[in-house]
């Protein structure tokens, strides 16, 4: 039961979080998600695939149990998008900021959160 009022709360919060990102999401904004196409690599075959548009992006993301898709929205320098009833956002940030050992020495990464990171050589 509990986790079905997680699925309903989150649900009812993705209009209401995306419906600023249209107005708030600038051109500039949008030009800075839309580099992040593409694949991004995270250690031991984990991988970020992003494809779409900011209205519409398209989220595969990879761990260590599988794949899983989301869909997200560009809000400002970030990609949100909901995942287990959590609200989480893709920023661009260093291999350091990623919090992995792995990914330390990478300049051109992507982060959803500390220990969860994405990178590009």
């Amino acid at each position: 039961m509990q986790r079905i009022a997680q699925i309903i709360l989150a649900a009812a919060a993705i209009p209401l979080l995306l419906a600023g990102c249209a107005k708030s999401s600038g051109e500039q904004d949008a030009k800075v998600t839309e580099q992040w196409l593409g694949r991004w690599n995270g250690p031991e075959g984990t991988y970020l695939d992003i494809s779409g548009t900011p209205t519409d992006y398209r989220l595969t993301i990879a761990n260590l149990d599988g794949p899983r898709r989301f869909v997200g929205r560009a809000q400002g320098a970030k990609i949100v998008f909901v995942r287990d009833g959590v609200v989480e956002s893709i920023r661009a940030t260093d291999g350091e900021a990623t919090g992995m050992k792995w990914l330390m020495d990478k300049q051109n990464c992507l982060t959803v959160r500390s220990g969860e990171g994405y990178c590009r050589d």
